[in-house]
């Protein structure tokens, strides 16, 4: 597996599971561990590890096909090292969800068997397109434009309002966000905001969520904008992976007030990475992720 391979990260029930695209067959190819993991509720590696080897052994005399269409491919193991684990594709992981009883499983199947073409998944594909792409390199980094320019790459033809600046009042949770009357001037209050040093960069970011120029999916447009100011001042990007969704959430909801957390999740989580293919997709998947509905 090289350094381009295009890893993605999907979420069932608040676990990871892990997917690598094969370029040369055109499809994905899943975790069987992880999925493992997830149908037997287990957190210890080394026991979700050994459930499989029974289950492949008992697979085997029974010549089932789970276990002919089995491919191996290099995954992090949990000592940080990569290493050759089994996987399946699509087919092959329809097959093992079905050797497990109960309504889990069948509620995994469904998850797992669920279309890409909401206009979510269109949007996601869209964000991993963004890396490879000349458009990324043309973006007006910490700006207005630069924020409606990454939200019209990853909504252009999904919304009629994709990039365009909302001329009405929302709020999510309570909380009233930037009155559209005023929305112009606040945002170039905020583009004006200095962008040297991490605390400056987070402040920004903010802001500019408070502002929420945009009727729908504000936070992922400027997740990746927050990265590329990151990238530009201090050749730091945030590891998304490192921030659970829960903690992510509850730091934004607080950070009107009070950043502190906020600034201590992101700080914690920087990486020099930021030419990393892997990193870039790894941050879409919980991008996306932390805008999931429960």
């Amino acid at each position: 597996m090289n350094n381009n391979t295009k890893i993605s990260v999907r979420f069932f029930d608040d676990r990871e599971v892990r997917a690598v695209w094969d370029e040369e067959n055109n499809k994905w190819w899943f975790s069987v561990l992880d999925i493992v993991a997830v149908l037997t509720d287990q957190d210890d590696y080394k026991k979700a590890r050994n459930y499989w080897k029974y289950l492949k052994a008992k697979l085997k005399k029974e010549n089932s096909e789970v276990v002919s269409i089995t491919t191996q491919l290099k995954l992090l193991a949990p000592d940080e090292k990569k290493r050759l684990t089994d996987m399946l594709d699509y087919k092959g992981i329809i097959a093992l969800g079905k050797q497990f009883p109960g309504k889990k499983a069948n509620r995994f199947i469904e998850w797992f068997t669920y279309s890409d073409e909401s206009i979510d998944g269109k949007s996601k594909t869209k964000a991993y397109a963004l890396y490879e792409s000349s458009f990324i390199d043309n973006i007006d980094v910490g700006t207005v434009r630069g924020l409606q320019q990454i939200y019209a790459y990853l909504f252009g033809g999904l919304y009629d309002f994709a990039g365009q600046i909302r001329q009405k009042n929302i709020s999510k949770g309570g909380f009233q966000f930037a009155v559209a009357h005023f929305l112009g001037n606040t945002l170039k209050q905020i583009e004006a905001m200095p962008e040297n040093t991490f605390d400056e960069i987070v402040n920004k970011y903010v802001e500019m969520n408070i502002a929420h120029p945009f009727m729908e999916g504000n936070g992922r447009s400027t997740r990746i904008w927050l990265d590329l100011i990151l990238k530009k001042r201090l050749q730091k990007c945030v590891d998304w992976s490192k921030i659970s969704k829960k903690d992510y959430l509850n730091a934004m909801m607080q950070s009107s007030t009070n950043d502190t957390t906020l600034k201590t999740l992101l700080k914690n989580a920087l990486t020099g990475e930021i030419n990393s293919r892997e990193m870039f997709m790894k941050g879409i998947d919980y991008s996306y992720y932390y805008e999931e509905n429960e």
